[in-house]
Protein backbone atom coordinates (compact mmCIF):
# COMPACT_ATOMS: atom_id res chain seq x y z
CA UNK A 1 0.00 0.00 0.00
CA UNK A 2 1.10 3.74 -1.02
CA UNK A 3 -0.33 6.77 -0.58
CA UNK A 4 1.98 8.55 -3.22
CA UNK A 5 3.15 12.35 -3.65
CA UNK A 6 0.32 14.06 -4.67
CA UNK A 7 -2.14 13.11 -1.51
CA UNK A 8 1.52 13.46 0.92
CA UNK A 9 1.86 17.22 -0.70
CA UNK A 10 -1.82 17.73 -0.79
CA UNK A 11 -2.07 16.72 3.34
CA UNK A 12 1.26 18.91 3.70
CA UNK A 13 -0.04 22.10 1.83
CA UNK A 14 -3.42 22.32 3.45
CA UNK A 15 -1.75 22.06 7.23
CA UNK A 16 0.40 24.58 6.08
CA UNK A 17 -3.07 26.64 5.13
CA UNK A 18 -4.07 25.43 8.41
CA UNK A 19 -1.06 26.38 10.81
CA UNK A 20 -0.81 29.95 9.10
CA UNK A 21 -4.90 31.07 8.57
CA UNK A 22 -4.21 33.98 11.19
CA UNK A 23 -2.33 35.27 8.79
CA UNK A 24 -4.60 35.86 6.63
CA UNK A 25 -5.05 34.09 2.55
CA UNK A 26 -1.73 31.95 1.98
CA UNK A 27 0.16 32.43 -1.67
CA UNK A 28 0.87 29.55 -3.00
CA UNK A 29 4.33 30.68 -3.62
CA UNK A 30 5.15 30.66 0.61
CA UNK A 31 4.04 27.01 1.10
CA UNK A 32 6.05 26.22 -2.05
CA UNK A 33 8.91 27.73 -0.11
CA UNK A 34 8.02 26.96 3.05
CA UNK A 35 7.12 23.07 2.01
CA UNK A 36 9.66 22.34 -0.41
CA UNK A 37 6.98 21.29 -3.17
CA UNK A 38 6.77 22.85 -6.90
CA UNK A 39 4.48 25.88 -7.15
CA UNK A 40 3.41 24.35 -10.72
CA UNK A 41 2.57 20.91 -8.68
CA UNK A 42 1.26 23.41 -5.67
CA UNK A 43 -1.43 24.98 -8.77
CA UNK A 44 -2.21 21.68 -9.96
CA UNK A 45 -3.23 20.25 -6.44
CA UNK A 46 -4.62 23.45 -5.65
CA UNK A 47 -7.47 23.41 -8.25
CA UNK A 48 -8.46 20.07 -7.40
CA UNK A 49 -8.68 21.15 -3.92
CA UNK A 50 -10.81 24.16 -4.92
CA UNK A 51 -13.01 22.32 -6.63
CA UNK A 52 -13.74 20.33 -4.11
CA UNK A 53 -14.51 23.27 -2.04
CA UNK A 54 -11.67 22.51 0.23
CA UNK A 55 -9.70 25.74 -0.39
CA UNK A 56 -11.03 28.98 -1.46
CA UNK A 57 -8.81 31.68 -3.50
CA UNK A 58 -8.58 35.40 -3.13
CA UNK A 59 -7.70 37.81 -5.47
CA UNK A 60 -5.91 41.04 -5.63
CA UNK A 61 -2.77 42.26 -3.32
CA UNK A 62 -2.14 40.01 -0.65
CA UNK A 63 -4.31 37.52 -2.38
CA UNK A 64 -4.28 33.65 -1.89
CA UNK A 65 -5.66 30.98 -0.55
CA UNK A 66 -7.80 30.18 2.35
CA UNK A 67 -9.61 27.13 3.51
CA UNK A 68 -13.09 27.26 3.10
CA UNK A 69 -14.57 26.39 6.24
CA UNK A 70 -13.09 25.50 9.72
CA UNK A 71 -9.74 23.23 9.81
CA UNK A 72 -11.76 20.75 12.61
CA UNK A 73 -14.15 19.76 9.42
CA UNK A 74 -11.70 18.95 6.60
CA UNK A 75 -10.48 15.83 6.90
CA UNK A 76 -7.63 14.28 5.54
CA UNK A 77 -9.51 11.53 3.49
CA UNK A 78 -11.28 14.46 1.57
CA UNK A 79 -7.85 16.02 1.35
CA UNK A 80 -7.05 12.39 -0.24
CA UNK A 81 -9.99 11.88 -1.67
CA UNK A 82 -10.27 15.30 -3.37
CA UNK A 83 -7.00 15.44 -5.33
CA UNK A 84 -7.69 11.53 -7.21
CA UNK A 85 -5.95 9.18 -4.72
CA UNK A 86 -6.89 6.07 -3.88
CA UNK A 87 -5.76 4.06 -0.26
CA UNK A 88 -5.30 1.35 -2.30
CA UNK A 89 -3.74 -2.10 -0.85
CA UNK A 90 -4.43 -4.52 -3.30
CA UNK A 91 -2.28 -5.21 -5.99
CA UNK A 92 -5.03 -4.56 -8.91
CA UNK A 93 -6.37 -1.38 -7.83
CA UNK A 94 -9.86 -2.54 -6.77
CA UNK A 95 -10.67 -4.66 -9.94
CA UNK A 96 -10.01 -8.43 -8.29
CA UNK A 97 -8.03 -9.15 -11.18
CA UNK A 98 -5.10 -9.75 -9.89
CA UNK A 99 -4.61 -13.66 -10.28
CA UNK A 100 -4.44 -13.71 -14.08
CA UNK A 101 -7.88 -11.94 -14.39
CA UNK A 102 -9.08 -13.44 -11.52
CA UNK A 103 -9.02 -12.28 -7.81
CA UNK A 104 -6.68 -13.57 -5.81
CA UNK A 105 -6.88 -15.71 -2.54
CA UNK A 106 -6.12 -12.16 -0.39
CA UNK A 107 -7.71 -9.57 -2.18
CA UNK A 108 -10.72 -9.41 0.48
CA UNK A 109 -7.77 -8.76 2.88
CA UNK A 110 -5.73 -6.07 1.16
CA UNK A 111 -9.26 -4.55 0.57
CA UNK A 112 -10.49 -4.55 4.00
CA UNK A 113 -6.95 -3.04 4.78
CA UNK A 114 -7.78 -0.48 2.23
CA UNK A 115 -11.11 0.36 3.75
CA UNK A 116 -9.36 0.62 7.38
CA UNK A 117 -6.99 3.14 6.14
CA UNK A 118 -9.51 5.66 4.79
CA UNK A 119 -11.43 5.35 7.45
CA UNK A 120 -8.70 6.06 9.74
CA UNK A 121 -7.97 8.97 7.30
CA UNK A 122 -11.65 9.92 7.63
CA UNK A 123 -11.59 10.17 11.34
CA UNK A 124 -8.40 12.95 11.68
CA UNK A 125 -9.34 16.40 10.80
CA UNK A 126 -6.69 19.07 10.36
CA UNK A 127 -7.18 20.92 13.95
CA UNK A 128 -6.25 17.61 15.72
CA UNK A 129 -2.97 17.32 13.30
CA UNK A 130 -1.92 20.90 14.34
CA UNK A 131 -2.86 20.78 17.77
CA UNK A 132 0.26 18.32 18.21
CA UNK A 133 3.04 20.40 19.66
CA UNK A 134 5.81 18.61 17.17
CA UNK A 135 3.35 19.91 14.39
CA UNK A 136 3.39 23.83 16.06
CA UNK A 137 7.08 23.37 16.77
CA UNK A 138 7.90 22.26 13.05
CA UNK A 139 5.69 25.17 11.22
CA UNK A 140 7.35 28.10 13.73
CA UNK A 141 11.13 26.08 13.41
CA UNK A 142 9.71 27.03 9.06
CA UNK A 143 8.80 30.52 9.78
CA UNK A 144 11.82 31.26 11.39
CA UNK A 145 14.48 29.46 8.76
CA UNK A 146 12.15 31.81 6.34
CA UNK A 147 12.63 35.00 8.27
CA UNK A 148 16.25 34.29 8.69
CA UNK A 149 16.76 34.16 4.50
CA UNK A 150 15.13 37.03 4.34
CA UNK A 151 17.27 39.43 6.93
CA UNK A 152 20.25 37.94 5.30
CA UNK A 153 22.37 40.16 2.96
CA UNK A 154 21.87 39.27 -0.74
CA UNK A 155 26.26 38.09 -0.61
CA UNK A 156 25.21 35.92 1.92
CA UNK A 157 22.20 34.21 -0.08
CA UNK A 158 24.01 33.80 -2.85
CA UNK A 159 26.92 31.85 -1.51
Amino acid sequence: MRLTAKGRYAVTAMLDLAVNEDNGPISLADISERQGISLSYLEQLFAKLRRSELVKSVRGPGGGYQLSRNASSIFVAQIVDSVDELVDATRCAGKANCNHGETCLTHELWSDLSSQIHQFLSDIDLASIIAKREVRERAARQHLKRDEVIRMPAEEVEA
